[in-house]
C-alpha cells in the first residue's frame, strides 16, 4: 500500500513518455532541460538519503527492543523477591497475633458460657416456681391468673427442649403437661355443669369463672376450645331441633320464616347473656348461625325428599326467597371467617351470580328496561359485597328446581300463545311514518320476562338448572321467530304457507300481480326491525347467561342457532320487499319488450314504461326507508338486492327488443340513462334529506347499467365493415359469449346469412386464451354476465327455501 501522493512519479500506472511530454510540451521548453535534470538528480539524492536513514533506524530499533526486554526481566525478578519478603513478614505477623489473642478467646468463651448458665438457671427457677403456682391455682380455679401464668410457663419450657435428657427437666415438663390436661378436663366439667346437655340453661347466666376459663382454653390444646364450642352450640340449638321436628306443622316450607325468626331471637338472646363470656376472636355468634344453617339445610333436604309431591312453584320460590334474604342478612352481620374452619367452603364458588341478584332484587318487579340496556350497568355499581354465605342453606333447594323450570316452560308457552292471540286481535301495527318501523311490543315483553327468569334462576342456582333454563329460552326464541314473526309475514302467493317464500313472481308476462298494501309493507318492515332487535338482544342474552353460569358449564351455552333463525327472518323479509317491488316493475318491462322499436321515428322524453317503473319505486322505497330508519344497514341490503334482481332482468328484456332501429336504440339509451339515474338515487328518493348512496350499492348499479348502455351502443354501431363492428363489440362488452353476440345481431335485425358470417368472424377475432388457463373461465371471473348474476340469485333463493 503506497501512501497517498499527488506526485505523478508515485502513481502505479506511471508512463515515462507522458511524464517527459508533460515537462517539455513544446520545443521552446527544451531550453530549460539542464535545470530540469538538476532538479531530478537533487530529488534522487534526497530519496537516497531518506531510504538510508530509515534502514539505519530500523537496525537501531531491534537493538533497543532487546535491551528493553532484558531490563523488564530484571525488574520482574526484583519484584518477585520483594513479594516473597512481604509474604514472609505477613506470616510472622499472623503468628504473633494468634499468640496475643489466645487468652482473649478463652475469656470470651467463658463469658458466653457463664451468661448462658445464668439465663438457664433463671429460666429453671421461673419454671419450677411457675409449675408450683400453676398447680395451686388450678385447684383453686383461679382461671384469670392461670391464663397469664400458663402462657409464660409454656414459653419458658420451650427453652428447655434441648435439655429434656436431664431427669429433673423432664419431670417439670411432665408436670406442666399434667397440669394442662387437668385444666382441660376441669374447664370442660365446669361448662358441662353450667350448661348441662339435658335440661334448661342456668338462670344465673355466665360467670366470671367461665369467662376466664375461655382465656385458659385459648392457651390449651385447640381440641379443648373446639369441644367447648361444639357442646355450647349443640346445647343452644337443642330447642330448635325439638320445635321444628319433621312431623311438626311449622317444619314445612310455608312456615320457613319461623325458622329464621327463631335464630334471630336466639342470636339476640346470646349477645345479651353470653356475649362477654367468650373471647371476641372465637366469633361465637357467627358459629351459632353457621351451625344453624348446616342443621337447617339437612332438615329441609330430608323433609323435601319425604314430601316432594307437595312442592309447588310458588311455595318453592317463597322458601328460596326467604332463605336468600336470610343469607343476605348473615352476610351483612358476619364476615364469614368461621366458614374456613368448617366443611362449607363451597358457597364461595359462585359470587358472580349473587351480585346481580342482590342488585336486581328490589328493582325486578318495576324494571321495564330490556337486558341490553340495563344489564351492562349492573357490574359497574356493586351495592353489596360478595356473599360468603350464599348457598349455605339454599343449596338444599337445587335438586327440586326442576319444578321451577317446568313452571317457566309452561308460563313461556302461555306467553307465546297470548302474543299470537293479541296479534290476531289487534292486527298489524298501524303505519307510522314519523316514528319509523315499530318493533313489536311483544318482543320487549318476552325479553323482560327472560331477564326476570335469568336473574331469579341465578339466585337459585348457577349449575345445571341454568342450563335447563337456557334450553327453555332457546325453545321459545325459535317459537317466537316462527309463530310471531315468520307466521305473520304476508304471503306472496295463495299457495305459499308458513314461512316459505316463493319466487313465482319472476317474469309472468302479461299477468297483473297484486302488490302489498301500505299496511303490509309496514308490517314486513316492523317484523324485520323486530327480528333485528331480537338478534342483537339474543346475543346480549347469551353473554349474560355465560356470565352467570358456573365456569365449567359456559361451553354448553350457545344461542347461535337462534340468532341464525332471526337472521333468516330478516333475510326473508328483505326478499319479500324486493320481490314485491320487482314484480310491480314486471309489466313495465314486458311493455318495453313488446314495443315496435324499429318504427320509432324520433327521440323524445323518457318512455311510458320508464315512468311506470319510477312511479312504483317512488311509491315503495320511501315507505320502506322510513320504516327501516332504525336499521339502516338492512335498508342498504334491500337496495343492493333489488339492484341485483332488477338490472339483470332489465338487460334480459332489453335483448327481447328486436329489431331496433337507430332512432329506437337512441330512445332506449335515453331510457336506460334515466333508469340509471333513478337507481343511483334510489336510497334517498323522495327524501328531503339527500344522502350519498353507499359505495357498494353505487358500484353495482354503475356496473350493471353501464353494461346495458354498452349493449345499446353496440346495437347503434353500423355493422359494416364487419371487422370493425366485431372489434367494437369485444372492446365495449368484453364478453366472449357467442350467445350474447347472437342476441346483439338479432336486435340489429340482421338476416341469418349475415349473422352466420358475422359469427364466424367473431370466433376468429376472439382474443387468444392465456396459457395454462381456460379463456371463458377467466372472462367469466372478471366480468360475469347478467344471466350468470341472475342464476346466482335464483340459486341463493333455492338454498334459503331448502334450509327452511
Amino acid at each position: 500500500q503506497v501512501f497517498p501522493s499527488q506526485d505523478p512519479l508515485d502513481r502505479a500506472d506511471f508512463n515515462a513518455v507522458e511524464y517527459i511530454n508533460a515537462l517539455f510540451p513544446t520545443e521552446q521548453s527544451l531550453a530549460n532541460i539542464d535545470e530540469v535534470v538538476n532538479k531530478i538528480r537533487l530529488k534522487i539524492r534526497r530519496l537516497d538519503d531518506n531510504i538510508r536513514t530509515v534502514v539505519r533506524g530500523q537496525t537501531n530499533v531491534g537493538q533497543d527492543g532487546r535491551q528493553a526486554l532484558e531490563e523488564a526481566q530484571k525488574a520482574i525478578q526484583q519484584l518477585f523477591g520483594k513479594i516473597k519478603d512481604i509474604k514472609d513478614k505477613a506470616e510472622k505477623s499472623e503468628q504473633m497475633v494468634k499468640e496475643i489473642t489466645r487468652d482473649i478467646k478463652q475469656l470470651d468463651h467463658a463469658k458466653r458460657h457463664l451468661t448462658t448458665s445464668i439465663t438457664t438457671l433463671n429460666h429453671l427457677h421461673m419454671l419450677a416456681g411457675g409449675v408450683d403456682s400453676l398447680e395451686a391455682m388450678t385447684r383453686r380455679r383461679q382461671y384469670g391468673e392461670v391464663a397469664n401464668l400458663l402462657q409464660g410457663v409454656v414459653n419458658v419450657l420451650e427453652h428447655f427442649n434441648k435439655y429434656m435428657g436431664i431427669p429433673q427437666i423432664r419431670q417439670l415438663s411432665e408436670r406442666v403437661k399434667a397440669a394442662q390436661n387437668e385444666l382441660g378436663q376441669q374447664i370442660l366439667a365446669d361448662f358441662e355443669e353450667a350448661f348441662p346437655s339435658q335440661g334448661t340453661k342456668r338462670t344465673g347466666g355466665p360467670s366470671n369463672v367461665l369467662r376466664d376459663a375461655c382465656l385458659v382454653a385459648n392457651v390449651l390444646d385447640p381440641r379443648i376450645k373446639q369441644e367447648i364450642i361444639k357442646k355450647f352450640i349443640k346445647q343452644h340449638l337443642s330447642e330448635y331441633l325439638v320445635l321444628f321436628q319433621e312431623n311438626q306443622d311449622v317444619a314445612w316450607l310455608d312456615k320457613i320464616d319461623r325458622r329464621y325468626a327463631w335464630i334471630k331471637r336466639q342470636l339476640v338472646d346470646y349477645e345479651e347473656k353470653y356475649g362477654r363470656m367468650f373471647p371476641q376472636e372465637w366469633c361465637m355468634t357467627e358459629r351459632i348461625a353457621v351451625e344453624f344453617c348446616h342443621v337447617t339445610r339437612a332438615e329441609l333436604s330430608k323433609i323435601m325428599r319425604t314430601r316432594a309431591k307437595e312442592i309447588e312453584v310458588k311455595l318453592l320460590l317463597f322458601a328460596i326467597q326467604r332463605t336468600t334474604n336470610f343469607e343476605g342478612f348473615l352476610a351483612k352481620r358476619f364476615s364469614g371467617c368461621t366458614l374456613s374452619d368448617g366443611t362449607v367452603k363451597k358457597p364461595e364458588v359462585p359470587p358472580p351470580s349473587t351480585n346481580p341478584f342482590l342488585e336486581d332484587e328490589t328493582g325486578t318487579e318495576t324494571d321495564e328496561i330490556v337486558i341490553e340496556k340495563s344489564d351492562p350497568d349492573k357490574p359497574k355499581k356493586p351495592k353489596v359485597p360478595d356473599n360468603p354465605f350464599h348457598g349455605i342453606v339454599s343449596k338444599c333447594f337445587e335438586p327440586h328446581l326442576y319444578v321451577y323450570i317446568e313452571s317457566q316452560d309452561k308460563n313461556l308457552g302461555e306467553l307465546i300463545d297470548r302474543f299470537v292471540a293479541d296479534f290476531k286481535a289487534q292486527g298489524p301495527p298501524k303505519p307510522n311514518v314519523d316514528e319509523g318501523g315499530a318493533v313489536l311490543p311483544s318482543c320487549a315483553d318476552l325479553f323482560v320476562y327472560y331477564k326476570k327468569c335469568m336473574v331469579q334462576c341465578s339466585q337459585l342456582s348457577t349449575g345445571e338448572p341454568m342450563i335447563a333454563l337456557t334450553t327453555i329460552f332457546q325453545k321459545y326464541l325459535r317459537e317466537y321467530a316462527w309463530k310471531i314473526l315468520s307466521g305473520n309475514l304476508p304471503k306472496t302467493t295463495s299457495s305459499s304457507g308458513g314461512l316459505t317464500i316463493t319466487s313465482l313472481l319472476k317474469e309472468k308476462e302479461g299477468s297483473e300481480v297484486a302488490k302489498f298494501t301500505l299496511e303490509e309493507l309496514c308490517l314486513i318492515c316492523s317484523i324485520l326491525s323486530t327480528a333485528e332487535y331480537c338478534l342483537a338482544t339474543t346475543q346480549q342474552l347469551e353473554e349474560k347467561l355465560k356470565e352467570k353460569v358456573d365456569a365449567s358449564l359456559v361451553e354448553r351455552i350457545n344461542l347461535t342457532g337462534e340468532m341464525d333463525t332471526f337472521s333468516i327472518v330478516i333475510s326473508n323479509s328483505i326478499q319479500l320487499l324486493v320481490q314485491d317491488l320487482d314484480a310491480a316493475c314486471d309489466p313495465a318491462l314486458t311493455a318495453m319488450s313488446k314495443m315496435q322499436w324499429q318504427n320509432v321515428e324520433h327521440v323524445g322524453d323518457q318512455s311510458p314504461y320508464v315512468t311506470s317503473v319510477i312511479l312504483h319505486i317512488k311509491q315503495n322505497v320511501p315507505i320502506i326507508r322510513d320504516n327501516l330508519a332504525s336499521t339502516r344497514k338492512y335498508f342498504t341490503q334491500f337496495c343492493i338486492k333489488f339492484a341485483n334482481s332488477f338490472i339483470p332482468k332489465f338487460i334480459n328484456h332489453l335483448f327481447k327488443c328486436k329489431p331496433i332501429s337507430m332512432v329506437g336504440a337512441e330512445q332506449l339509451l335515453l331510457d336506460t340513462h334515466s333508469l340509471k339515474m333513478v337507481l343511483l338515487d334510489l336510497p334517498s328518493i323522495g327524501s328531503q334529506v339527500v344522502r350519498k348512496a353507499p359505495a357498494s350499492y353505487t358500484k353495482i348499479v354503475v356496473k350493471g347499467m353501464t353494461r346495458a348502455e354498452m349493449i345499446l351502443k353496440v346495437v347503434m354501431a353500423p355493422h359494416e365493415p364487419p371487422v370493425v363492428f366485431v372489434d367494437n363489440y369485444i372492446k365495449l362488452l368484453a364478453d366472449c359469449s357467442t350467445d350474447t353476440f347472437q342476441k346483439i345481431l338479432d336486435m340489429k335485425g340482421l338476416k341469418r346469412s349475415e349473422q352466420s358470417s358475422m359469427l364466424d368472424l367473431f370466433r376468429l377475432r376472439l382474443p387468444a386464451p392465456p396459457p395454462g388457463g381456460d379463456n371463458t373461465g377467466s372472462l367469466s371471473l372478471s366480468a360475469p354476465t347478467p344471466e350468470q348474476e341472475s342464476s346466482r340469485i335464483r340459486k341463493l333463493e333455492k338454498l334459503i327455501k331448502k334450509r327452511l
